[in-house]
């Protein structure tokens, strides 16, 4: 246990820190994340100095751009986990995946195809940044009646949200989990996703923290979140379910 906030005046308390990361994009070469292997260990090395014991990478699986499968993020986590051990890292790896919501995911979901999750049965899946989705209603019922547990990815990036805090509400009632990028918390996505970031924590909606780390300079971002006071003041709220997966 130790106490994470140094510099503001208002104080949570002593608080767990996080030791597993639930959202990165750290497969070389299958999306916008690292493209090399070098790159990868690099950043888990960083990821190693701050304390973290687990990672579990969620590369993009977009129909119309990011054509992933299961076998192929899989065979490259067994690549990059064989550099672990030779490295002798003392980390975990595991996979999942960030689904994009289209017609085409809601058709995985209608056929049952068997889809990656962490956890127990955690599915995360992103939006448009601009529009509102037509699929989002029929999406959040279909998950949650295939038995999964729906993570909406950084909610408070997508535009089409601001003013619509209603909108999260309800699918948070509905069972929607929510997880927030540790980026936002030191206002890397903008003034407007800090804010909604701040307001969920405030409200208790988060579930999770995520790195959403793609390169170095969002593991940067993220060590200096750590020291925020949103930061801190979620995981002194034991809602944070990071470090039980």
């Amino acid at each position: 246990m130790i106490s994470l906030f140094r510099t503001k005046k208002t104080t949570y308390g002593t608080v767990s820190p996080l030791t597993v990361d639930m959202h990165s994009h750290l497969l070389p070469g299958i999306d916008d994340g690292v493209q090399t292997f070098e790159q990868s260990i690099e950043i888990i090395r960083g990821f190693e100095k701050l304390g973290y014991r687990k990672l579990v990478i969620t590369p993009h699986i977009m129909s119309d751009f990011y054509r992933n499968t299961p076998e192929i993020i899989l065979r490259k986590l067994d690549q990059l986990n064989d550099i672990i051990r030779q490295l002798s890292m003392d980390i975990s790896l595991e996979v999942a995946a960030e689904y994009y919501l289209d017609e085409f995911f809601v058709r995985k979901l209608e056929v049952k195809e068997q889809l990656l999750t962490f956890g127990n049965q955690y599915l995360l899946f992103e939006t448009s940044f601009i529009n509102y989705s037509p699929y989002m209603e029929y999406a959040i019922f279909l998950m949650l009646s295939n038995g999964y547990r729906p993570v909406l990815a950084h909610p408070e990036r997508y535009g089409y949200l601001y003013g619509q805090f209603h909108r999260l509400e309800e699918w948070h009632g509905k069972g929607v989990l929510m997880q927030v990028n540790s980026g936002s918390l030191v206002g890397y996505y903008g003034p407007e996703a800090k804010v909604l970031a701040e307001q969920l924590i405030d409200r208790q909606m988060v579930s999770f923290i995520g790195s959403d780390c793609h390169r170095n300079k969002h593991l940067d971002t993220h060590r200096k979140s750590q020291e925020t006071e949103s930061y801190v003041k979620a995981l002194s709220m034991n809602v944070i379910l990071n470090n039980t997966l």
